[in-house]
């Protein structure tokens, strides 16, 4: 990105996507005409738009329950009550990765590439050392992750087996090669462009697992983001997004285009989580209270929201595509929903189930 300049456009061709500067396309014309033209090569025009990370504070919580609490109290409905919280100091692996049967799981996600397209990455994180990371920025900024979004959910999808201490395993994919897209900025927000870019490179980088924690809130789903999926499934790349947090609202771009997996949120109880999104969901992973890596300090942290559980789906397809050379694109897709545990809730809110490990 930072090598195109102040240029008109950027092609990206792994996805088949353009991205034109305002004036560019209104000289040449790319507009309502150019798509009703039969013989255009443009299939649309769609607006570039602005992407944010799907995570959730403590303090957000806690004020998303204090409303919900005051609403119930008014409506005369049961108030919100919050699940047990676990200690993850207690135990031997988190909650979330127990509930996907990750620690039984005898794969580890050796020899496949996951990208985790968002804020970035702790370089330097005590317990990826020895750990191959690649690193690309699309946003003008550093890799280095001075956010945490991006750390945290690198952690789930591919942190370690066995951190030190008494530190619970969080880590899905421990031997999977990590790359890391930067389409965020340490501010989390970023654009449709910067998205497109990091897909682009983790496509031609031929990553079998493409993770992505973020969105956009009450767009209809984007042509190009639909185009940018398929390539990526021809291609035997599959991509996961978040659902998004803003219930009931329903499913943010790019998880509501059809050939992205749109994961959702479940909690401890495995029960949809009050604030993951409605509509098109693929499958659930829990998102609610998640053990991770940090930055450092304070080195972990424990959030909530559908990009924490993008992320555990992220990790067991890692897993499935071990299993496989022939569980890429589609086949990977087909087998997660396949081997999901249902859940007893609407698809429209937990999809085909929670997302499950291989033995």
């Amino acid at each position: 990105m930072e090598d195109a300049g102040d240029a008109d456009a950027m092609f990206f061709p792994e996805l088949g996507v353009a991205v034109v500067t305002a004036d560019a396309a209104e000289s040449r014309s790319l507009g309502t005409q150019e798509e009703e033209s039969s013989d255009s090569p443009v299939q649309a025009v769609e607006p570039d738009l602005f992407m944010f990370a799907e995570g959730l504070s403590d303090d957000y919580l806690r004020g998303f329950r204090k409303a919900v609490e005051t609403l119930a109290a008014e409506g005369g409905q049961a108030a919100y009550e919050p699940e047990h919280e676990i200690d993850p100091q207690v135990l031997g692996a988190t909650w979330g990765l127990t509930a996907c049967k990750v620690p039984p799981s005898t794969r580890t996600g050796a020899g496949i590439r996951v990208a985790v397209l968002d804020t970035g990455f702790a370089l330097g994180h005590p317990d990826f050392v020895g750990r191959s990371i690649f690193g690309a920025t699309f946003v003008g900024q550093p890799v280095q992750d001075l956010n945490g979004h991006g750390t945290h959910c690198t952690g789930t999808a591919c942190g370690p087996k066995a951190p030190p201490g008494f530190t619970p395993r969080y880590g899905i994919g421990h031997n999977s090669q990590i790359f890391i897209g930067k389409v965020l900025t340490n501010a989390g927000g970023g654009t449709s462009a910067s998205v497109l870019a990091g897909m682009n490179w983790a496509i031609a980088n031929r990553c079998a697992v493409i993770s992505m924690s973020l969105g956009a809130q009450g767009v209809p789903p984007q042509l190009y983001y639909t185009q940018a999926g398929q390539r990526a499934l021809n291609a035997g790349c599959l991509i996961v997004a978040a659902a998004g947090n803003n219930y009931p609202g329903f499913t943010n771009a790019p998880a509501n285009s059809p050939t992205i997996m749109s994961i959702a949120s479940v909690d401890q109880n495995l029960a949809p989580s009050a604030f993951s999104c409605q509509g098109k969901v693929e499958l659930a992973a829990p998102g609610r209270d998640v053990f991770s890596s940090w930055f450092m300090p304070p080195r972990y942290r424990t959030i909530s929201g559908t990009s924490m559980a993008t992320p555990h789906a992220a990790g067991c397809a890692a897993l499935w595509a071990q299993t496989s050379p022939a569980l890429r694109g589609p086949a990977l897709w087909h087998k997660l929903l396949a081997t999901a545990r249902p859940l007893s809730y609407p698809p429209t809110r937990v999809g085909r189930g929670l997302v499950q490990a291989p033995l």
